[in-house]
């Protein structure tokens, strides 16, 4: 499950965005016993979520999940921002092997200036009949990135931390690579480059406008180009969204002729260089979305935010498929895609005055997958 519950304190801040709804089911008592209502109802071994205010997780959300059985993972927002990612999943199901916050902050870097977080843990299936298999772990990764639409530049390198975290995470020396599950609110639609970015692997972005990259805006303003790199060496990840080691290049080039004194290693630093600077960026997670985006049997779009300035999809549950180790390597662990909770369209949230209302306490709609893990 994955689910933005909209901070409380957010709510307040942009208390513009929910005029359209009745007062009475914006104050926090009202929602918090919705929210956690929800949670129970839909009885998910794996809940991913995001805008949890710190004071509440603490004091009201916590305590509330671990007398259902859940233990309880958070990760708050960089400085003085109020709210977070948790993840929380079922004791009885799965045991946690680690827990790794995500900072895309960093001090200096002119880029990655904002507050937003990611969490990833690896957890592994409790084997009720015989010894536990190390290698049937699921890396469960959570995040809720920028919402600016028109600092794409800033979405596409957080999103390149994350994913150097999860592969870092999910490979094992041998190559063979964990399950995934990736889920958040990625504040990017469907049909964004960062999306297709996402679910292909590959981003040609050579040209393309910084306000073009998540798809919020159908006409961004202003006509910047995403530059060529987009991040900085000094972030210590390659163009394929994994963690290298930062090394001095030399400025000077063999002269035509002359024995060169290069050696392998040189030429392949000077390789992933040309790489890193092309315009273009990778990952080899093989992603995919649970769900299609479009309601059957009309196409119109599925909406997972809405309030009274948008109604859109920016959350998403990605995961990666069964059987995607290379055959060359022995067993692997595979996620299959089982069903999902349906969503809606725009028009049937009109129906009921958009979010929140009565029965849905946040701006968002919760995401529910089923997954059978298998070798």
């Amino acid at each position: 499950m994955s689910y933005n519950i909209l901070s409380q304190e957010l709510l307040q801040d942009n208390a513009y965005l929910y005029r359209h709804c009745n007062p009475s089911v914006l104050p926090w008592k009202h929602r918090l016993p919705n929210l956690l209502a929800e949670i129970q109802q839909y009885d998910a071994d794996i809940v991913c979520l995001q805008e949890v205010q710190e004071d509440h997780y603490e004091n009201q959300i916590k305590p509330a999940l671990q007398a259902l059985g859940y233990q309880c993972e958070y990760k708050k927002r960089t400085g003085s921002k109020p709210d977070g990612c948790a993840v929380i999943f079922k004791s009885s199901r799965l045991s946690l092997l680690s827990s790794n916050p995500v900072e895309y902050f960093r001090p200096g870097d002119a880029l990655l200036d904002r507050d937003n977080v990611g969490l990833v843990l690896l957890l592994r299936p409790n084997d009720t009949t015989g010894q536990p298999d190390p290698s049937a772990s699921i890396c469960v990764a959570n995040t809720h990135l920028l919402y600016n639409p028109r600092r794409g530049d800033i979405k596409l390198a957080q999103l390149a931390i994350l994913l150097a975290e999860i592969n870092r995470l999910s490979r094992h020396p041998d190559g063979s690579t964990n399950p995934v599950v990736l889920c958040g609110d990625f504040n990017s639609t469907p049909w964004s480059p960062l999306y297709s970015f996402l679910t292909t692997g590959c981003l040609e972005y050579k040209g393309m406008q910084i306000g073009m990259v998540s798809g919020q805006e159908s006409n961004p303003r202003g006509q910047r180009l995403l530059p060529s790199p987009i991040w900085s060496q000094c972030l210590g990840i390659d163009h394929q969204c994994q963690y290298h080691k930062p090394s001095a290049e030399s400025s000077s080039s063999p002269t035509e002729g002359a024995i060169s004194t290069l050696t392998v290693e040189d030429l392949a630093n000077t390789a992933a260089v040309a790489a890193y600077n092309r315009a273009r960026i990778e990952h080899g997670l093989k992603l995919q979305s649970s769900y299609q985006h479009r309601l059957m049997p009309d196409g119109r779009p599925e909406i997972t935010t809405c309030h009274s300035r948008t109604a859109m999809t920016v959350d998403y549950i990605l995961f990666t498929p069964e059987f995607i180790t290379p055959p060359s390597l022995p067993g692997g662990w595979g996620l299959q895609l089982m069903g999902r909770l349906s969503l809606v369209g725009q028009s049937e949230l009109e129906e009921v005055n958009g979010l929140p209302n009565r029965h849905h306490s946040s701006d968002h709609l919760p995401l529910l997958t089923r997954f059978r893990l298998r070798r």
